[in-house]
């Protein structure tokens, strides 16, 4: 018998632990993504950015520990060309890990730059 098809819940509907792991990584990433695009980025700024946001997702339930990283490159290439010393949040300066556990299940998933797109990814999925 799987934890899917438990006596209370023969029709297999209730999510595993590591589905729910799962989801509750996905809706991390939903709240940096969405609560950060467009706050004003610099050069000087990145460093306090990257821990705000950082402190900000770790206080959400199940999130063990988040790790974010301005693209300072990416960032001053952007800025090189501008009449202005700051720019906007978007996925093309980040690169994100987040980890979370729950009931014993451990998830890391990533948020990276790929043919031009921040994309989220599930690295790995341990435990229950």
């Amino acid at each position: 018998m799987t934890e899917r098809d438990s006596p209370a819940d023969p029709a297999g509907s209730e999510p595993t632990t590591a589905e729910t792991a799962c989801f509750e990584a996905g809706i991390k990433f939903g709240s940096l993504y969405h609560q950060f695009a467009g706050t004003p980025l610099s050069l000087e700024s990145a460093g306090s950015l990257e821990r705000a946001m950082e402190e900000a997702i770790e206080n959400q339930p199940h999130c063990r520990e988040v790790t974010v990283e301005v693209r300072r490159d990416e960032l001053e290439a952007a800025l090189d060309g501008s009449t202005a010393d700051y720019t906007e949040v978007t996925g093309r300066f980040l690169e994100v890990e987040i980890v979370v556990e729950y009931d014993g299940c451990e998830v890391v998933t990533r948020m990276a730059m790929e043919d031009g797109y921040p994309l989220m990814r599930l690295e790995s999925v341990r435990g229950r």
